[in-house]
Protein backbone atom coordinates (compact mmCIF):
# COMPACT_ATOMS: atom_id res chain seq x y z
CA UNK A 1 0.00 0.00 0.00
CA UNK A 2 1.09 3.57 -0.76
CA UNK A 3 0.29 6.80 -0.01
CA UNK A 4 -0.16 10.00 -1.97
CA UNK A 5 -0.61 13.48 -1.42
CA UNK A 6 -2.90 14.95 -4.19
CA UNK A 7 -4.56 18.25 -4.31
CA UNK A 8 -6.68 18.48 -1.00
CA UNK A 9 -6.23 14.80 -0.54
CA UNK A 10 -4.19 11.98 0.50
CA UNK A 11 -4.81 9.13 -1.24
CA UNK A 12 -4.22 5.11 -0.92
CA UNK A 13 -2.76 3.10 -4.05
CA UNK A 14 -2.63 -0.77 -4.10
CA UNK A 15 0.28 -2.64 -5.22
CA UNK A 16 -1.61 -2.56 -8.73
CA UNK A 17 -1.74 1.02 -8.55
CA UNK A 18 -5.52 1.21 -7.91
CA UNK A 19 -6.65 3.51 -5.38
CA UNK A 20 -8.38 2.17 -3.16
CA UNK A 21 -8.81 5.30 -0.68
CA UNK A 22 -9.05 8.84 0.64
CA UNK A 23 -9.22 11.34 3.11
CA UNK A 24 -10.01 14.94 1.40
CA UNK A 25 -9.78 18.50 3.36
CA UNK A 26 -10.39 21.90 2.82
CA UNK A 27 -7.85 24.76 3.88
CA UNK A 28 -9.54 27.19 6.38
CA UNK A 29 -6.87 30.03 5.91
CA UNK A 30 -2.86 29.17 6.37
CA UNK A 31 -3.35 27.31 9.55
CA UNK A 32 -6.04 25.06 9.58
CA UNK A 33 -7.56 22.34 7.47
CA UNK A 34 -10.97 20.36 7.81
CA UNK A 35 -11.06 16.60 7.45
CA UNK A 36 -14.38 16.62 5.89
CA UNK A 37 -14.45 12.99 4.49
CA UNK A 38 -12.79 9.56 4.36
CA UNK A 39 -13.06 6.24 2.45
CA UNK A 40 -12.02 3.64 1.34
CA UNK A 41 -13.19 1.01 -1.27
CA UNK A 42 -15.73 -1.68 0.15
CA UNK A 43 -13.23 -4.52 -0.64
CA UNK A 44 -10.55 -2.93 1.13
CA UNK A 45 -12.35 -2.03 3.99
CA UNK A 46 -11.39 -3.71 7.59
CA UNK A 47 -7.74 -3.46 6.78
CA UNK A 48 -6.87 -0.15 8.55
CA UNK A 49 -6.56 2.12 5.48
CA UNK A 50 -8.75 4.91 6.99
CA UNK A 51 -6.72 5.02 10.30
CA UNK A 52 -3.79 5.24 8.16
CA UNK A 53 -5.05 7.86 5.79
CA UNK A 54 -6.10 9.79 9.19
CA UNK A 55 -2.41 9.50 10.37
CA UNK A 56 -1.01 10.78 7.35
CA UNK A 57 -3.34 13.98 7.52
CA UNK A 58 -2.14 14.62 11.25
CA UNK A 59 1.58 14.49 10.07
CA UNK A 60 0.84 16.53 7.39
CA UNK A 61 -0.90 19.09 9.71
CA UNK A 62 2.54 18.59 12.22
CA UNK A 63 4.61 19.71 9.07
CA UNK A 64 3.08 22.18 8.05
CA UNK A 65 2.77 23.35 11.50
CA UNK A 66 -1.45 23.62 11.14
CA UNK A 67 -4.64 22.58 12.78
CA UNK A 68 -7.09 20.32 12.26
CA UNK A 69 -10.75 20.74 12.90
CA UNK A 70 -11.83 16.52 12.17
CA UNK A 71 -15.76 16.85 10.65
CA UNK A 72 -15.56 13.51 8.73
CA UNK A 73 -17.17 11.14 11.13
CA UNK A 74 -14.62 8.53 10.79
CA UNK A 75 -11.95 10.71 11.08
CA UNK A 76 -13.51 12.65 14.75
CA UNK A 77 -13.57 9.05 16.16
CA UNK A 78 -9.59 8.52 15.37
CA UNK A 79 -9.32 11.74 17.14
CA UNK A 80 -11.74 10.25 20.03
CA UNK A 81 -10.06 7.63 20.48
CA UNK A 82 -6.13 8.37 19.76
CA UNK A 83 -5.27 11.24 22.51
CA UNK A 84 -1.67 12.31 20.08
CA UNK A 85 -3.73 13.36 17.89
CA UNK A 86 -5.96 15.77 20.51
CA UNK A 87 -2.23 18.40 19.90
CA UNK A 88 -3.34 18.85 16.26
CA UNK A 89 -7.12 19.28 16.67
CA UNK A 90 -8.38 22.86 16.24
CA UNK A 91 -10.16 24.06 19.20
CA UNK A 92 -7.96 22.05 21.56
CA UNK A 93 -5.33 23.45 24.27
Amino acid sequence: MEFKNGENRIYAVNDEGIEVGEITFTDVGESMFIIDHTGVDDNMRGQGIASELVAHAVSKARAENKKIIPLCPFAKAEFARKKEYQEVEANRK
